[in-house]
C-alpha cells in the first residue's frame, strides 16, 4: 500500500484533473491495482463510486496454492467458505502432488514480486525461509495465546521466527515405527524400544523365514533422508544444528553413531542395498507386501495398510532409541500464512478463521486421514470411530523433534543429504562424511551470519 503522501499525490492528481475515466483503464493493470489499494479504499469511503454500485459489490478473492490431491479434498470447504462469506471468494489452485514443487512455485511468485497468493499453504520446515525473506505477515494482529492452546506445542512453535509467528497450523505429522505384530509373536519378543533390540528381533524374523527385511527406511538422497536422520539423531542424543546459536553438532560422536547404525542395518542385511533409493511410497509398498517386519514411516500409512494383505497385522509406535535417550519423530505438518503483499491480509484472515473452526477441522480429518494439530481431536469419538489409530498418534507427535527451525534450513539439509547418502552408500566413511557436512554447514551458516552483521 502507498504511504499517506503517496495517497495524498493520487488524490490531488483525480482532483485536479478530474479524469475518472482514465482510472478505469488504469485499474485493469493488477500491479497498479495493488499499488492504489489504499486510495480505492479512500475513494470509496467518500461516496465518489457511489453510482457504480455493481463494481463495489463486487467480492474479493483469496488465493492458496496446494498439492493437487488436498486441493480436490478442499473444494468442498472452498464451497461451504463462500457460500458462508458472500462478500470474499476463495479459490484453491492445484499445484503437483511434489512438496518441493510446491514449495518453489510459492518461492518463484514472491521472487517475481507479485505473488498471486494472499494465503501461503505451507509445510513446517518452510516458515522459517519464507519469514526470513519478508514475505510473511506476522500473524500477532489476529492471533493471541488462547488461540493457540488447543494446539500441540510443537506444530505451533513450528511457526514461529524469531519470536513472531507467521504460521497457524491445521495438521501435524510425525515419524513413527511401524511393525508386524505376527511376526513379533511368533518369535516371542515385544515391540523393540532400542536400536539394538530392533537388530535383533529383524534378525531372529529373517532367520526364521518369516520376512525376508527387517528394517526400511527412506534413504534416497532427498528431504526425507534428513527427516528420517533427524529421528535417529535425537535417539542417540544428538543435534543437528542449534537454532540459538548456530552451533552444528553433525561431527559429534552421538551423530557419528546414528549415521554408522544407519549403514550398518544396510551392512548386516537388515535392510536391502537399494534402501538408498527409497522415498515413502517405495518404503509403504514394501511393507504391505508382507515381507518386512520393521518400517519407519508417516501416519498416512495406517489407513492405507489396513486395506492391505497385512490388514490387522500391523501396529504402531514412537520411533526407537538408544538407552537412557529419547524418541524422537520428526515433526511435520501444514498450516496457514498470510502474504505479507497481499492487498487482501484481513479477508486472508477470516479464511484462517475458518479452518480453525473445530468442526470445519473435524470434517476435514474425517475426509482426509491427516493428522490433526488440534490436541483433543486425537481422543474425538467421531474421528477415533473412523480412525482408532489417532489416540496412538498423540503419543507420537508428543514426542516429536523439529528440524533445525533456521532460513537456512534448505542449503543446510541439501549438505545434510549429500555426505550423508555417500555414508549410507559406502563411499564415505560415516566419520568422513558427516566432519565434511559439518565443515560445509558451519561455512554456509558463518557466512550467512556475516552478511547480516554486514546489512545491520
Amino acid at each position: 500500500m502507498f504511504k499517506s503522501q503517496k495517497l495524498k499525490d493520487w488524490l490531488k492528481l483525480f482532483e485536479r484533473r478530474g479524469v475518472i475515466l482514465s482510472w478505469f483503464s488504469l485499474v485493469w493493470s493488477r500491479r497498479v491495482f495493488r499499488g492504489i489499494g489504499l486510495a480505492i479504499v479512500t475513494l470509496f469511503s467518500i461516496g465518489l463510486f457511489s453510482h457504480f454500485p455493481s463494481f463495489s459489490q463486487d467480492p474479493v478473492t483469496v488465493r492458496f496454492l496446494v498439492q493437487a490431491g488436498e486441493a480436490t479434498q478442499l473444494q468442498s470447504f472452498a464451497e461451504d467458505f463462500n457460500q458462508k462469506n458472500p462478500n470474499i471468494t476463495l479459490e484453491i489452485v492445484k499445484g503437483p502432488n511434489n512438496t518441493n514443487l510446491v514449495e518453489d512455485l510459492y518461492t518463484s511468485a514472491f521472487l517475481l514480486g507479485d505473488s498471486p497468493y494472499d494465503i501461503v499453504y505451507m509445510d513446517i520446515v518452510w516458515v522459517q525461509k519464507f519469514a526470513a525473506a519478508g514475505w510473511l505477515a506476522d500473524l500477532s494482529e489476529w492471533v493471541d495465546a488462547d488461540l493457540l492452546t488447543p494446539y500441540l506445542e510443537g506444530v505451533t512453535e513450528g511457526g514461529r521466527y524469531q519470536g513472531k509467528l507467521y504460521r497457524m497450523p491445521l495438521r501435524a505429522d510425525g515419524g513413527m515405527l511401524y511393525y508386524r505384530t505376527d511376526f513379533l509373536k511368533q518369535v516371542g519378543a515385544d515391540p523393540p524400544e532400542t536400536f539394538e533390540e530392533l537388530v535383533e528381533i529383524s534378525q531372529q524374523i529373517q532367520d526364521q523365514g518369516l520376512a525376508q527385511w527387517g528394517f526400511i527406511w527412506q534413504g534416497k538422497q532427498y528431504e526425507g533422508l534428513s527427516a528420517l536422520f533427524t529421528e535417529i539423531l535425537e535417539g542417540f542424543g544428538g543435534f543437528w544444528v542449534d537454532p540459538e546459536t548456530n552451533e552444528v553438532g553433525l561431527d559429534r560422536p552421538e551423530a557419528i553413531a546414528a549415521a554408522e547404525f544407519l549403514r550398518q542395518t544396510i551392512t548386516k542385511g537388515i535392510s536391502p542395498q537399494d534402501v538408498t533409493t527409497y522415498s515413502e511410497e517405495e518404503t509403504r509398498l514394501l511393507f504391505q507386501s508382507g515381507n518386512t517386519a520393521f518400517l519407519r514411516n508417516w501416519p498416512y500409512v495406517v489407513p492405507l495398510a489396513n486395506q492391505s494383505k497385512i490388514a490387522g497385522q500391523f501396529s504402531i509406535k514412537p520411533m526407537i532409541h538408544a538407552p537412557s535417550f529419547n524418541s524422537g519423530a520428526c515433526l511435520g505438518g501444514w498450516g496457514f500464512g498470510i502474504s505479507s503483499r497481499s492487498p487482501h491480509q484481513q479477508e486472508a484472515w477470516k479464511v484462517i478463521e475458518y479452518f480453525n473452526n473445530i468442526d470445519v477441522q473435524r470434517q476435514y480429518f474425517l475426509i482426509t486421514g491427516f493428522v490433526p494439530g488440534r490436541r483433543s481431536l486425537f481422543l474425538d469419538p467421531e474421528l477415533v470411530s473412523k480412525y482408532p489409530h489417532y489416540p496412538q498418534l498423540l503419543d507420537v507427535i508428543n514426542n516429536s523433534v523439529l528440524r533445525p527451525p533456521i532460513a537456512q534450513y534448505a542449503q543446510t539439509s541439501d549438505i545434510l543429504q549429500r555426505y550423508l547418502s555417500a555414508a549410507l552408500t559406502g563411499s564415505q566413511t560415516p566419520k568422513a562424511a558427516l566432519e565434511a557436512a559439518a565443515t560445509e554447514t558451519r561455512t554456509l551458516l558463518g557466512r550467512q551470519q556475516r552478511v547480516i552483521s554486514l546489512e545491520q
